[in-house]
């Protein structure tokens, strides 16, 4: 990058230079002595020696010691600090004010010392190096700016500046107008002015720097507007590419932040953005694995409001057999192992059936099936899973026995808590009966119960499934449940 850089200073000012000589020497009209004398070929010749290898130097040697000073922590392999990030932000405006104050070493020293041979060389010496100055000048800016980018954006991408104080969009355009409208039309004006003050200028002189200028001006300004425009467009550019990442669902987008101005400010904003976007989708599907994506997605949609609304739904209540002697029999981790394969079969056989896990009480399960989305066949949904859960656990996790209970009927589903703390749930009477009736599943073979209630709502294709099996008074309860078991538990159908 070094030496690349390097190369492009000098190939930049080199040609800059050649067009000054020869906007001297041949296109601006008139001079008081026909050829170059001896005197004023030695007189240049001194100077430009002295420029070249005394001026010049200097000035590399300046340029290279502000780049030494934002590149340290690349070659100690650390992360930059702020100043480090400012001194590779602003390098290429450093470059450009050490070659303008070269150019204008070059313009004082070329004027006064071509002044002592010829006086009336004074005046267009100098304007023409300080022109020619000028748009070489910037067009190192735009060259080092672009080449340095690499470097800028490692060092954005660790640090941030807030306010670096750096040319931005108006800068930039201000600079584009001026290289390629301001200095060709300047050049005109102050050729007009040497033609009008000096009679022995000819219409074919007047032509030939008339001509010179307008190409010069063409091809420089050309190349000069190109580079700002890309300046300013390559990041427009890379943001609206990640702008379309983002709206077709990509959160991982990201654009290349190395724009020290205001450019790099809305390229640091939008990575910030779409971090910020990946964590709240991230946040959302925690959520949604927590309380279950409909409940997730209905509060996001209309917001949390404390209450709820009546709803007829099935409650699933699953609870594990003999947890208490399992746990004291088997380390805590296998123990752990063992539920979450006991949980991995009802959320997945709930899930498939079109229900919600409302919640996991230590080693039971409560499902509904209704809430918060409303959905056909509650009934059935949950005497279905019922059985698909009594048909996989002995196969999947035969070290665990559980009682199912299932229960019908209307119950309040909505955010129950204080604004602080709340969280959906759904309560009535169905749910503390299909505890009820797990408990007394347990002593049942298979270990599967339903109220006569939810067989009596389910469709005629699943209530077919199960059978009456008489009535029993449950625990808490003062009227007499009818009970209903699978008559046949078939075959679960969905594979696993």
């Amino acid at each position: 990058m070094k030496r690349r850089l390097f190369v492009a200073l000098a190939v930049a000012n080199l040609v800059g230079a050649a067009i000054v000589i020869v906007c001297i020497a041949w296109v601006l009209p008139g001079s008081s002595e026909p050829a170059p004398t001896l005197r004023l070929l030695v007189t240049n010749a001194i100077l430009g020696g002295a420029f070249l290898f005394v001026v010049l130097p200097a000035g590399v040697l300046w340029a290279e010691a502000w780049l030494r000073s934002g590149r340290q922590w690349v070659k100690e392999g650390r992360d930059p600090t702020e100043r480090e990030v400012l001194a590779v932000l602003r390098a290429p405006f450093r470059i450009f004010l050490v070659h303008a104050t070269l150019w204008m070493v070059a313009a004082s020293l070329f004027s006064l010392g071509n002044a002592l041979v010829d006086l009336d060389l004074l005046a267009r010496t100098a304007f023409t190096i300080t022109l020619g100055g000028f748009t070489t000048s910037a067009f190192t800016y735009l060259l080092a700016e672009r080449i340095l980018r690499p470097l800028a954006s490692a060092a954005l991408s660790i640090r941030t500046v807030a306010r670096p104080r750096l040319p931005g969009v108006v800068s930039r355009t201000l600079l584009g107008w001026t290289l390629g409208t301001g200095v060709p039309l300047a050049g005109l004006a102050i050729t007009a002015i040497f033609a009008l003050a000096q009679d022995d200028a000819t219409a074919t002189e007047l032509a030939v720097t008339m001509l010179v200028l307008a190409v010069t001006g063409l091809v420089v300004g050309w190349w000069v507007t190109v580079l700002g425009a890309r300046a300013v467009a390559d990041p427009v550019s890379s943001l609206r590419t990640g702008i379309r990442q983002i709206a077709e669902g990509d959160l991982d987008a990201r654009v290349e932040v190395y724009d020290g101005s205001v450019l790099g400010l809305l390229q640091a904003g939008f990575n910030d953005m779409a971090t910020g976007l990946q964590e709240r989708e991230r946040l959302r599907d925690l959520y949604g694995r927590q309380v279950g994506e409909d409940v997730a997605r209905d509060s996001l949609d209309r917001g949390f409001e404390l209450g709820g609304e009546v709803r007829e739904v099935a409650v699933l209540f699953v609870d594990v057999v003999g947890s208490t002697q399992i746990a004291s029999d088997r380390p805590p981790e296998e123990v752990v192992g063992l539920l979450n394969r006991f949980f991995g079969v009802v959320v997945d056989e709930v899930h498939s059936h079109g229900g919600w896990i409302n919640k996991f009480q230590g080693d039971a399960t409560l499902a509904v099936f209704g809430a918060p989305a409303h959905v056909t066949d509650a009934a059935g949904r949950a005497l279905a899973t019922a059985r698909a859960i009594a048909t996989r656990l002995p196969r999947d996790v035969a070290e665990l026995g559980a009682g199912i209970g299932v229960a019908f009927g209307p119950a309040v589903a909505g955010h129950i808590g204080d604004e602080s703390r709340f969280e959906f749930t759904v309560i009535g009477d169905p749910v503390n009966e299909a505890a009820r009736i797990t408990e007394l599943a347990k002593s049942y073979d298979p270990m599967v119960l339903a109220s006569h209630e939810a067989l009596a709502a389910a469709d005629s294709a699943e209530a077919r499934h199960w059978t009456e099996c008489g009535e029993a008074e449950l625990r808490g309860r003062t009227r007499v449940t009818r009970l209903a078991q699978p008559a046949l538990i078939p075959p679960p159908t969905r594979a696993t």
